[in-house]
């Protein structure tokens, strides 16, 4: 008995880590409108076209590298700039956005529109393609 709960178990997590697995760095449309947090509005660029507003937690190693594809893909591409936030002391910022996992990655219009949206690390390329008719020209 104790042999086949220990398998199920196995088999569950296997499951689950494949569909996470999946699910990261995946675009997904934009949710409906909804009031931004205060630190969010005010981060957002008025100059720039789009704004990718990174939702990070301290001890995230994914956060991280999200940081990285994220931060040289603003430096390359006009129009688009990258803010991050730490929402280990900020939870209510989270959750005003609907985020329950780090790293998620929004992209705003300066009006606080949301565009898009991915949870995990997203794919430089991806992120270009879905924004393209935002942006006016990107450097590569």
């Amino acid at each position: 008995m104790g042999l086949w709960v220990a398998l199920g178990v196995v088999v569950i997590g296997v499951v689950t880590g494949l569909v996470l697995r999946a699910r990261a760095g995946r675009i997904r449309a934009a949710r409906q409108d909804r009031a931004l947090p205060g630190p969010v509005a005010e981060a957002l660029d008025k100059d720039s076209a789009v704004t990718l507003v990174q939702i990070s937690t301290t001890f995230c190693a994914p956060c991280r590298h999200a940081r990285a594809v994220l931060s040289t893909l603003a430096e390359k591409t006009e129009g688009l700039r990258h803010v991050e936030f730490d929402v280990t002391n900020m939870p209510e910022v989270a959750r005003a956005l609907g985020v329950l996992r780090t790293p998620t990655t929004i992209a705003f219009t300066p009006s606080g529109r949301e565009l898009l949206r991915v949870s995990g690390v997203p794919k430089a390329s991806g992120v270009l393609d879905s924004l393209g008719e935002h942006l006016t020209r990107s450097i590569t």
